[in-house]
């Protein structure tokens, strides 16, 4: 009797009562990661910190539920801390950058730095509006490590002792992926499709890992989209389960990255021109580097007598990057260069001519065509074809009918 309670006893430690196998175990805990990542970028991140989306109660109770139990993270927090990221981003304020903290500091230490801020009673006030504020949420914030010892237990009683390890890598996903790299390298290494106002790059263009926040830069350029991937080869997982929850009535999205619509027989600027252009004015920037300030550095960059002359990746980079992030030392090596490339210089002033239109705010519509118009007709007049060729598919801009 004793033997047979003695190997009971022992087959639970090896294996819980589910008696997985070693590989099984490492499909679960990444079944029950990437459903924490599901719940912080879906929930937390594009319904609640940005209200790109709206969903069904039994989603949004679910979620909260299962964050509490694997994080211990609360929605009024960690929205707050994420609102105030955003609205002072990049400065000291930021609860997280690492253009001003360092990267190690916000990679490694991304977890208590998060605490750092949840300490801060008046931002958490200022930031957290229309965040849950039931009694639900009460106890979410009261007993807030209950929730992940009870996780930890499940995991035991489940999984047996190999069920500590897989608490343990549930308890470092979000530290690591969520803290580290969206926060840490999600602002400091990887590609731009726009040139935001902050330092927001995307990692790497297939978000499955951290269910779609891979797509960091698109995500601060347009931030109360819930979807997060714009480019035809881009792909947000997160952006396929709220696809899917739509279809079947668990959630509704009420906002998408703007598309520009173009009218190959419109020819003139006018105010549908104007409205295009400042819905999509990161769009138009992109296309603008794209068509004009490349091809033209391109041919600068291969003619024989301007070859190795101050033309490199950095004055490349420098010419469409947002002015903003610009360091002193690199305003001098972009100067000199522009000061030895005639037609570099040329489409480089036209593009801060072109930025320099949305800045306007206190100009009124008709003013505001009007100097796309005189924009326009500048900068057909340089001979410069690529510049004239944006210039006249610039006119062709028509808004995105609404959404029906």
């Amino acid at each position: 009797m004793l033997y047979r309670v003695w190997d009971l006893l022992t087959q639970w430690l090896a294996a819980g009562i589910t008696q997985f196998s070693w590989w099984q175990d490492i499909l679960v805990v990444l079944l029950l990661t990437h459903i924490t990542i599901a719940a912080v970028t879906i929930f937390l991140h594009r319904s609640q910190a940005h209200r790109a989306l709206d969903l069904h109660p039994i989603v949004s109770h679910f979620f909260r539920f299962w964050l509490w139990l694997t994080t211990g993270m609360t929605t009024k927090v960690w929205v707050a801390i994420h609102r105030k990221h955003h609205a002072r981003c990049e400065t000291p304020e930021d609860p997280h950058s690492p253009q001003i903290l360092g990267i190690k500091k916000v990679f490694f230490e991304g977890a208590e730095l998060y605490r750092s801020a949840a300490k801060d009673k008046e931002m958490i006030e200022r930031y957290s509006h229309g965040t849950p504020n039931d009694r639900l949420e009460k106890f979410y914030i009261k007993y807030d490590v209950v929730g992940i010892i009870l996780m930890m237990v499940i995991d035991i009683v489940l999984f047996g002792l190999p069920g500590l390890t897989m608490w343990a890598v549930q308890m470092i996903w979000i530290p690591l992926f969520a803290a580290g790299v969206v926060n840490g390298i999600g602002h400091y290494w990887g590609y731009r499709n726009f040139e935001c106002t902050d330092a927001a790059t995307n990692i790497i263009p297939w978000g499955i890992l951290i269910g779609g926040e891979e797509l960091h830069n698109n995500h601060h350029t347009y931030g109360t989209a819930a979807k997060l991937s714009v480019k035809k080869w881009e792909f947000d997982i997160g952006w396929m389960y709220i696809c899917l929850m739509s279809a079947v009535g668990l959630a509704k999205v009420k906002r998408v990255p703007p598309k520009i619509v173009s009218n190959p027989n419109k020819s003139s600027v006018d105010l549908d021109t104007l409205k295009a252009v400042l819905a999509n004015r990161f769009h138009v920037m992109a296309t603008y580097t794209k068509d004009v300030i490349n091809p033209v550095f391109h041919h600068e960059y291969k003619s024989a007598e301007l070859r190795g002359q101050h033309m490199n990746r950095r004055v490349k980079r420098l010419l469409k990057r947002e002015d903003s992030l610009v360091r002193k030392q690199d305003e001098l090596q972009l100067a000199r260069a522009l000061k030895k490339h005639g037609r570099l210089n040329v489409v480089y002033e036209y593009r801060c001519k072109l930025q320099a239109l949305w800045t306007h705010k206190t100009a009124s519509q008709h003013e505001l065509v009007d100097s796309i118009k005189e924009w326009c007709v500048q900068a057909e007049s340089t001979g410069i074809k690529v510049l004239h060729d944006f210039s006249c598919k610039l006119k062709t801009y028509m808004p995105a009918p609404a959404a029906v």
